[in-house]
């Protein structure tokens, strides 16, 4: 059980501010049945267009004891939630510690965006120790799963009667937050801040649309052919940004999440 004074919400973007959430958001966190790691919001929040009614996505890293994970189980490697408390729509997702190292260890561009978030819940020392080390775990060849999740997202949009704005922001940040990794090697989620780099001027118009609600939310057939030439375009950005990428080919930090591992795990023997 986490303490209220972990359950502050801290960026690095902004040092100086504590973001406070809605307590049955920290109450979900604090019920949670072993130690976290971290615990960041994700989702539409995190991607800078939420509405009014969407659902709040959590994601975080717990720590199996030890005694859970030596035996011939595998131990509760993933906990997921889906709830409604007291009107708010939870959707909460962790991994054990050893899941998710395997994870980042792949190109797998969901675990770098829930680590990074700055819309952190809870947070350990050893949650900034982890950050550090998945820098060095980076690589180029993480623009596969951007390619792989725009492809995804367009053909949702695609099929939808009406086409809705919702998924068309998805097609658009996914590839953006794409291109900048492979530029800087940092993960940016939020569209807004995105677009201060590449400054497309219809993305402030589509999140405006997003937010005005449902009424405002459906495009046209006329449009279509336009978003369309943006997604061919982007994707060409991001196959252009993955050839002259600096990233490195593989990951590096293996040994390091190794050593973090170990610790967090032998610290669960020593505090139970």
């Amino acid at each position: 059980m986490q303490s209220k004074s972990d359950l502050i919400g801290r960026t690095k973007n902004h040092p100086a501010i504590d973001m406070k959430f809605d307590s049955r958001i920290y109450g979900e966190i604090a019920a949670q049945p072993y130690p976290l790691l971290f615990a960041t919001i994700s989702g539409a929040h995190l991607y800078g267009f939420p509405s009014p009614d969407s659902d709040y996505d959590l994601r975080g890293v717990h720590i199996l004891p030890a005694r859970e994970v030596v035996g011939l189980g595998p131990g509760r490697e993933t906990i997921e939630i889906s709830a409604l408390r007291d009107g708010l729509e939870i959707d909460l997702v962790t991994h054990d510690v050893k899941k998710f190292f395997g994870l980042l260890l792949k190109k797998n561009g969901y675990v770098l965006e829930q680590l990074f978030s700055p819309l952190v819940l809870h947070t350990t020392p050893e949650h900034d120790e982890l950050k550090a080390i998945a820098k060095t775990c980076v690589t180029r060849h993480h623009s596969h799963h951007y390619f792989g999740f725009a492809e995804t997202q367009w053909n949702l949009f695609d099929k939808e009667r009406p086409r809705r704005v919702k998924p068309l922001l998805y097609v658009y940040r996914v590839l953006l937050t794409g291109i900048h990794l492979m530029r800087s090697g940092e993960i940016e989620a939020n569209l807004t801040r995105l677009n201060e780099e590449f400054k497309l001027p219809y993305i402030t118009e589509l999140i405006e649309r997003k937010l005005a609600g449902p009424e405002k939310s459906a495009l046209s057939d006329v449009d279509l052919e336009f978003y369309h030439r943006e997604f061919e375009r982007l994707r060409g950005g991001l196959e252009e940004a993955h050839q002259a990428s600096a990233l490195p080919e593989a990951p590096a930090g293996l040994g390091a999440l190794n050593d973090l591992l170990i610790r967090m795990r032998l610290k669960t023997i020593t505090t139970n």
